[in-house]
């Protein structure tokens, strides 16, 4: 009896095997088919029967369901095949759950681990970056950014990465607000320095902020990217000059970015960049 009630809230027996024998391999067929319809987005019947190596009798049956359903449609005229908009619908749900803080905590965490400092987590807001979420390093200095704190873009790790992703217009418009206060010797206020600085950051990758908003302090951000591709947040890892050494640099940097790339898949991001 405790049996089946346990089985009748949605887990069947078998709940934690994931082999063929519970697969729905008709089913499996099919959602290739899908998958492969919005890789090509705007093909002929013949073209997604080739590129997935099965009938076209077959393919059909599977594209007129999904016809049926909105998730394809044709064009009579062309006798082209495209994605429909109960897909697009269908995606959207799962971006209306997607919660970039909740989905950070975890990658986060490892971030810390793996590095031994502290890792952040923020957004652009009103010209300034605001932090949501931190993982503080087990050692006794570190950095500490709580959730809500606002720091100037141009000083900052995470502000420089999400700078480095706007088209210039925009940058400048940004900068232009932010005034570029100086807060150590080490903060960039000359504008055409902060551009600079923010191409190379673009290219490589990630930005450095080398004791720019606080001596003894350095910071290595890197984007995150939405669906569009575009950059909507930052991650990081700061910490004090004594650990976060010259000869560090570069292998943190790939920490960083690694985690960058699993938030973006998380929220069912493109790391491929719009610009």
């Amino acid at each position: 009896m405790e049996e089946e009630v346990k089985r009748g809230r949605g887990r069947p027996k078998a709940w934690d095997d994931k082999g063929a024998q519970n697969t729905i391999k008709s089913l499996d067929r099919a959602l290739e088919v899908l998958v492969q319809l919005g890789e090509m987005q705007g093909s002929t019947l013949s073209e997604i029967a080739g590129a997935l190596g099965q009938s076209p009798a077959t393919v059909y049956r599977v594209l007129t369901t999904f016809q049926g359903r909105g998730f394809a449609d044709f064009d009579p005229q062309s006798q082209v095949w495209s994605i429909g908009p109960a897909a697009f619908l269908t995606g959207s749900m799962f971006l209306r759950r997607t919660s970039l803080v909740e989905r950070a905590r975890p990658i986060m965490r490892d971030l810390m681990e793996a590095t031994g400092e502290t890792a952040n987590l923020g957004i652009e807001r009103d010209g300034q970056v605001l932090f949501l979420g931190q993982v503080e390093t087990h050692a006794t200095i570190r950095a500490f950014f709580p959730p809500g704190t606002a720091s100037a873009m141009h000083s900052s790790g995470i502000g420089k990465a999400l700078l480095s992703r706007m088209d210039d217009k925009r940058q400048r418009a940004v900068l232009a607000a932010g005034k570029l206060e100086q807060f150590t010797p080490h903060t960039l206020t000359d504008p055409e320095a902060m551009i600079a600085d923010l191409h190379a950051t673009k290219a490589r990758g990630y930005a450095f902020d080398g004791e720019e908003r606080n001596i003894g302090m350095r910071c290595i951000a890197a984007p995150v990217y939405n669906v569009f591709g575009e950059a909507v947040a930052g991650i990081s890892v700061s910490g004090p000059t004594s650990r976060i050494t010259d000869d560090r640099i570069a292998a943190l940097a790939e920490d960083v970015m690694e985690a960058a790339a699993r938030l973006t898949r998380a929220i069912g991001g493109n790391n491929r960049p719009a610009s």
